[in-house]
């Protein structure tokens, strides 16, 4: 893990499926990117730069049609 937004792109996209594939389709697409915040909350980019991580995270999930 590095400290810039290639490395959190691809781990984001990589929680993001795997739980969405342990079967919590029932929450809304915000409450499950906290889960994922929450799950790579030691990622380097997510701590020194909060608020860009969300704005990638928003792009990942509209390019990837991931919701």
């Amino acid at each position: 893990m590095f400290d810039n937004a290639d490395s959190f792109a691809m781990v984001f996209d990589r929680t993001w499926k795997q739980l969405r594939s342990k079967g919590n389709d029932d929450r809304s697409q915000e409450e499950h990117m906290e889960a994922v915040f929450s799950a790579m909350a030691d990622h380097p980019f997510l701590i020194s730069s909060p608020e860009m991580a969300r704005k990638v995270a928003a792009f990942r999930i509209r390019l990837l049609e991931l919701s």
